[in-house]
């Protein structure tokens, strides 16, 4: 078994040409990609969806303007490359950002794509046209702009309220993709189109995914695959041994946690895996009266140790270096409550403020524990759970289905939950801060409002200065973390695991940013 582990950038590169994600083989055409899907989505919309149980299936359906190179394993500005857009330059105040577009691009019914759709796209994030989403997690990522302004047919232009220089990191982010202005809101729910590598055929919840080859699309001679076909198995063990057993040929991305990954290498040695971050953090959202007194129940340690076999990482809401480039180094996180090793210091601090709340050890507060019916929810919400005990709470399990989780925590309807809070660009402060902490956000589950640090968040979104830009983010994350505005448990990681005919798969880049568009891939069975 080849084991590939992520510790910086150098040695990763060197690492994706030894798991194959080069281009030392011959491409084949044909053949059906079997992949697993852990859960239902409740629709096929994209720009709806906060989940990658939905968005995996459909990122092949789809393109973007840019988008980051596959073959870079750390997402930044310099990493960005065309995809509908050819070419994009800024004005001289840095608030106007024009794209020159491809032409030729066909949706797949056939009609012309054009920079009509590119305005469509984002007034309908924005909310200002008739047509409307269900759920627009999306939106407070573009608070900042003012409008988007076809100039004729193949140039487009953003205009921003104010200079954003890391704009395009939100842009080229796995689902900032394209919508057609000709397909409504709602058929896009169940039939969407777009211009990528494949089409949509059907979904069946509860069983399959199907999308098969677009042959006009406009990359020529991609994709090299006929199809794939996404099989919905909740149950993570039933699916780790249909791909033991061959009848898969990939796992669900980065799901396979250490414990399991040690089980496929003893049963199929021959399996090719990748163990890296996820750019998912778990967090908890609660009643802000408490969440300071949870934050310092905390043995984030102990999550890392049983959860993840020891591979996790502690941090606080940017994911953690040496991956992420804005994450706090070890000795500001220990300055932060609940991070200071001494965890039983931390829980005496936890119980005081739990006993002038009124609640002690023959009066424990009775919560409900939400938790998605995953196990990347369900099994961190079980140990909450345990830790909790130990502050006079007395926690139960909620379990919620899938296709009902986000609109439950978008409308904050739960006492406690456990969230595992990922990002589309990964690992840029402005979508992070924005969509998780703004004051309006959709994805801000806690309902954390700071119009005062927000003001830090357009602060540090202006700075042209990355290391002066650092500093901001840190001392904003700071802040976050002494409020108890979202208390992150760990930045976990996972595993994802192919056969060998599985040729081309690009990994190198977190599952939600433009990797599994899979217009690469090909089998040699």
């Amino acid at each position: 078994m080849k084991l590939t582990l992520r510790i910086g950038l150098a040695a990763s590169v060197l690492l994706i040409a030894m798991s194959g994600g080069g281009t030392a083989f011959a491409q084949k055409a044909g053949g059906i990609l079997r992949v697993y899907l852990t859960a239902s989505p409740p629709n096929m919309s994209m720009l709806e969806l906060p989940t990658i149980v939905g968005e995996m299936p459909m990122m092949g359906v789809f393109n973007n303007l840019i988008m980051f190179d596959q073959h870079v394993p750390q997402v930044s500005l310099q990493s960005i490359v065309p995809d509908l857009a050819t070419d994009w330059s800024w004005s001289e105040e840095g608030t106007e950002l024009t794209f020159k577009l491809r032409r030729g691009v066909k949706w797949h019914d056939g009609k012309p794509f054009t920079a009509a759709d590119v305005k469509c796209t984002w007034d309908l994030m924005a909310d200002k046209g008739p047509d409307k989403l269900r759920l627009n997690p999306r939106k407070s990522s573009y608070d900042n702009l003012d409008a988007v302004t076809p100039n004729g047919d193949y140039e487009v232009t953003f205009r921003l309220k104010r200079p954003q220089p890391a704009f395009p990191m939100l842009l080229a982010g796995g689902f900032s993709v394209i919508y057609p202005c000709h397909v409504s809101a709602a058929e896009m729910r169940q039939h969407p189109i777009g211009t990528g590598p494949f089409k949509f055929v059907s979904y069946k919840p509860g069983e399959s995914i199907r999308p098969t080859r677009n042959p006009d699309y406009w990359k020529p001679n991609r994709p090299y695959l006929d199809g794939i076909e996404w099989t919905i198995i909740p149950n993570r063990s039933t699916a780790l041994l249909a791909f033991v057993a061959g009848k898969l040929d990939v796992t669900f991305p980065y799901e396979v946690t250490v414990p399991l990954l040690k089980d496929i290498e003893r049963q199929d040695p021959q399996a090719i895996c990748e163990l890296r971050p996820r750019g998912v953090s778990s967090t908890l959202i609660d009643n802000p009266d408490l969440r300071r007194a949870m934050a310092l129940t905390l043995d984030r340690r102990a999550f890392i140790d049983v959860l993840s076999g020891g591979q996790g990482d502690i941090g606080a809401a940017m994911l953690p270096p040496p991956e992420g480039l804005w994450g706090m180094p070890p000795d500001r996180l220990r300055s932060l409550p609940g991070y200071d090793p001494d965890v039983q210091k931390n829980r005496g601090e936890a119980r005081e403020i739990m006993q002038r709340l009124g609640y002690g050890p023959d009066h424990p507060l009775a919560v409900k524990v939400a938790a998605r019916n995953i196990p990347l929810y369900r099994d961190p919400a079980v140990m909450l759970i345990d830790q909790l005990k130990q502050i006079y709470i007395a926690g139960e399990l909620n379990i919620v289905e899938t296709a009902n989780w986000n609109p439950k925590v978008t409308r904050r309807d739960y006492m406690v939950g456990l969230e595992n809070t990922g990002s589309a660009v990964v690992d840029d402060p402005d979508q992070q801060l924005y969509e998780s902490y703004a004051c309006d956000s959709d994805r801000n589950f806690t309902g954390y409002c700071d119009r005062q640090l927000e003001g830090q968040f357009h602060r540090q979104s202006r700075e042209t200065d990355q290391a002066e830009r650092r500093q901001l983010v840190w001392d904003i994350d700071k802040r976050l973390q002494e409020e108890g505005a979202r208390p992150v448990i760990f930045h976990t990681r996972g595993a994802t695991c192919w056969h060998p005919q599985v040729k081309g798969l690009t990994t190198m880049v977190n599952s939600m940013v433009n990797g599994w568009r899979m217009e690469d891939v090909w089998l040699d069975r």
